[in-house]
């Protein structure tokens, strides 16, 4: 009998990131394969509420460095900011403390690697860790963020909200954004060194698998790029959504028969309270149902209105599957399920490829983009009505859910990963290869 593969996983620190994964993991299970987890602080008991084995890294090793809902809080006055101007308020010191946490975590990851003995390992984050390239055995990268962040002359650039439609602004970005990341990615660089492999060309910080990369950008989202990504090693997963379990929508005073509305602004975004209640009053207005997701801070919403239900926790998936729209922060997970079900995105970005996804939601006709402060009651309550009212938007969406449902990216990917693991060379020996992983993107 062959033995079965161990595919460790490696996720950012961030649900959307985590629970992708989960549906790539439940199909590798399903094919027989031993997916397992390695856990950031604060992550314990996600992956083992859906039966995977969880190996963590300690509090003690990072010291706080990956504690991202303080970091959020602290920064929260930047997300009133254009995407240029979050360039030096919030995009450098997030480069600075990822790069500390690849930093920390270096000496037992690696430790851990050896003792897991994995067949492969996948990586959905936006930074190399070195233990991995070390690791002996073919890695994969998730790429669950917006296709922005696989650069092309013909995408725009990385974080900045910007139009397909080339313009000087695209320059102006990707030079601010070059300084700004310049001494994270030197010390970056300098890790990597030591380490004995090579560092990919600033201003990126992780370079593609020479074995496999996934994407979650949906066709219908999708660039045209001036050089196309080599199929071969650049798959496309058209959405990739986990099983969760079933959720029965409670039932509120009025309104039972009308359109649901799904808001969550992710993990993190849940904080900005005084935000959520503005919108809260608008809802309150608005002849529909809505559902929003308030995170750990449930307990400051004593006044809710009657067609209003909030909660810390939904099974997302299932939710937006029942809903009509999903008001949500462009989180490409979040972005990627209102796809994958067709429901209309109404995107209220604060950072990160939020800008991005929100842009391209309006610019490819799936969705609008709305200033995540910057709106007045009448504003929210036309743009929820309209895309509500939209039905040509509607049955294009639809459509295109019943594609990228046919399909089945989460069991694609797993069945590229277990691919990749039956190649001659994932049996090689471990062993350090020295200044590896400069690969083009092509």
């Amino acid at each position: 009998m062959t033995p079965e593969k161990t595919i460790a996983f490696f996720p950012e620190a961030s649900y959307g990131a985590a629970l992708n994964c989960v549906g790539i993991a439940q199909q590798l299970r399903a094919l027989g394969a031993r997916p397992v987890f390695i856990c950031h602080p604060g992550f314990s008991d996600v992956f083992a509420e859906y039966g995977f084995p969880e190996y963590h890294l300690a509090d003690e090793v990072l010291d706080g460095k990956t504690d991202w809902t303080d970091f959020i809080s602290r920064h929260q006055d930047a997300f009133r900011q254009s995407p240029y101007e979050q360039l030096e308020s919030y995009v450098r010191p997030t480069w600075d403390a990822i790069v500390d946490t690849a930093l920390a975590v270096e000496q037992p990851l690696r430790q851990l690697l050896n003792r897991l003995k994995p067949d492969a390992i996948v990586l959905d984050n936006v930074v190399m860790f070195p233990a991995i390239a070390n690791a002996g055995v073919p890695w994969i990268r998730i790429v669950s963020c917006a296709e922005t962040e696989i650069p092309d002359e013909s995408v725009p650039p990385y974080l900045s909200g910007l139009s397909a439609e080339k313009s000087a602004s695209w320059d102006d970005f990707i030079r601010e954004y070059d300084r700004v990341t310049a001494p994270a990615h030197k010390r970056f660089s300098a890790m990597m060194n030591d380490c004995g492999l090579k560092p990919p060309a600033a201003p990126l910080f992780l370079g593609p698998s020479p074995h496999l990369n996934l994407l979650l950008a949906p066709e219908i989202i999708r660039y045209s790029r001036q050089k196309p990504l080599d199929p071969s090693r650049f798959v496309f997963l058209d959405g990739c959504v986990r099983q969760e379990a079933d959720y029965q929508a409670p039932v509120f005073a009025a309104y039972n028969d009308q359109p649901l509305v799904l808001t969550s602004f992710g993990s993190l975004g849940a904080m900005d309270v005084s935000m959520i209640k503005r919108m809260l009053e608008v809802f309150a207005t608005l002849p529909f149902r809505f559902i929003v997701n308030v995170g750990p801070w449930r307990d400051e919403y004593t006044e809710v209105p009657d067609n209003v239900f909030v909660d810390s926790w939904f099974p997302q998936s299932s939710v937006v599957e029942q809903a009509s729209l999903f008001i949500h922060h462009g989180g490409n997970n979040s972005f990627c399920e209102a796809l994958y079900f067709g429901v209309p995105s109404l995107v209220m970005p604060y950072c990160w490829d939020g800008h991005d996804n929100a842009r391209r939601a309006q610019e490819t006709g799936v969705g609008r983009m709305l200033p995540r402060y910057d709106w007045q009651p009448h504003e929210l309550e036309v743009e929820i009505r309209s895309l509500l009212a939209d039905k040509a938007m509607a049955q294009r969406l639809k459509s295109n859910a019943l594609k990228m449902q046919a399909h089945a990216g989460a069991r694609l990917a797993a069945e590229k990963i277990l691919q990749v693991t039956a190649k001659p060379a994932a049996s090689s020996a471990r062993k350090n290869t020295p200044k590896r992983g400069g690969d083009s993107i092509a």
